[in-house]
């Protein structure tokens, strides 16, 4: 029974993607996760994982609390003797991964996207390089959840071993169902996800102004992560748009909503438009690698050029075109793309191949020892 170790950077999103895989894990192997926060660490006990919670700046650079978080993984690993760890996202794998191939420990390491920080320039944007650089220098294997972002790796020589391609994280074709689609009367159109810039909520509350009216509903549900609080107060109190807060369960927003509105500036795979698709829902999707793998433009959605208004108005105007047969149809093609390319079985597939290669390599060493 090997002990696995898990760096994470939020509670939340390792249940809601990866705790498929976690589950798998704690079959055969102990299981502890590192955690900043306490969300969901409750469930993650309940089926038989160890959580350490771990400080962490999610988003901000600060070299002090950085270095800190770099001394807490080492730590970890001299307490713990992970067989191998799993890291995601940035701080982890650069940090992570750094003590990890100091201490000579086995890790896979995933790319869930290049996030902001690759859209700086000079000396900064060299020193994200060089972190991920010495991050990833050790990996025994790095996932990527698109192509765009493992060539961009490539390119830059960020990653020197083996890695391997896999789509996103996947989706749960139990837990997000196919649902009938709303009978016809208002549109609704739902926005999903952190209400920041990268995400796109300008280009949205600028589509909501134009195009909402009495037949046409703007909906917004997830955390205000940025100041725009004050400014969706104002949009709301002029009924341009309704706020719905961070939700539990998606299901019923799903249900009623007429498509998702997914106008982000950079993904690693979005998982918002995997679950409406599985739930046979249109997306009305930036066209950037991470959003559209996922949609096939006027099959199971529409596709706008990022960081434009109006590309996104004009990509509305023309669902707004649709009977509503055309786009019961185009949320049932979603649904069936979901099924063909994203079932998240194949990924994890994926990650227990090279988890069981690791630690069975590991095994025979230590055999002939």
């Amino acid at each position: 029974m090997g002990t696995i170790l898990i760096l994470c950077n939020y509670s939340q999103g390792l249940y809601d993607f990866r705790n498929e895989l976690v589950v798998e894990l704690l079959k055969n192997h102990r299981v502890i996760i590192s955690l900043p926060d306490k969300v969901k660490t409750d469930l993650f006990i309940q089926e038989g994982a160890e959580v350490v919670e771990t400080p962490m700046n999610r988003r901000g650079v600060n070299p002090v609390q950085d270095l800190q978080l770099l001394h807490n993984y080492q730590k970890l690993l001299k307490v713990y003797k992970p067989d191998l760890v799993l890291t995601y996202t940035i701080k982890p794998n650069v940090y992570g991964g750094y003590a990890c191939a100091k201490a000579g420990i086995p890790y896979l390491a995933t790319v869930t996207g290049l996030g902001s920080g690759f859209e700086k320039t000079g000396p900064l944007l060299e020193i994200i390089r060089t972190l991920y650089r010495n991050g990833l220098s050790k990996a025994s294997c790095v996932f990527f959840q698109n192509r765009e972002n493992m060539e961009a790796f490539r390119s830059m020589h960020l990653v020197s071993g083996p890695y391997r391609l896999v789509n996103g994280s996947g989706v749960n074709l139990k837990k997000w169902r196919a649902l009938p689609y709303p009978p016809q009367g208002n549109t609704q159109f739902l926005f999903v996800g952190r209400m920041m810039k990268e995400k796109g909520i300008d280009e949205f509350l600028e589509a909501a102004r134009v195009l909402h009216g009495n037949n046409i509903q703007f909906m917004l549900a997830g955390f205000c992560d940025e100041d725009y609080q004050e400014q969706l107060d104002a949009c709301e109190k002029e009924g341009i748009i309704t706020q719905l807060g961070y939700q539990m369960d998606m299901h019923p927003l799903y249900e009623r909503c007429s498509a998702v509105v997914m106008p982000t500036y950079h993904e690693g795979m979005s998982n918002v438009l995997m679950e409406a698709s599985a739930c046979a829902r249109p997306v009305i999707a930036s066209n950037i690698s991470g959003c559209r793998e996922i949609f096939e433009d006027g099959v199971t959605g529409f596709g706008f050029a990022p960081k434009s208004s109006q590309a996104l108005i004009d990509a509305l105007k023309e669902f707004l075109t649709l009977s509503q047969a055309d786009r019961a149809a185009m949320g049932r093609a979603a649904r069936y793309k979901m099924q063909e390319e994203f079932d998240r079985r194949r990924v994890i597939a994926s990650y227990l191949q090279e988890i069981n290669k690791i630690l069975n390599n590991k095994e025979q060493k230590n055999g002939e020892t």
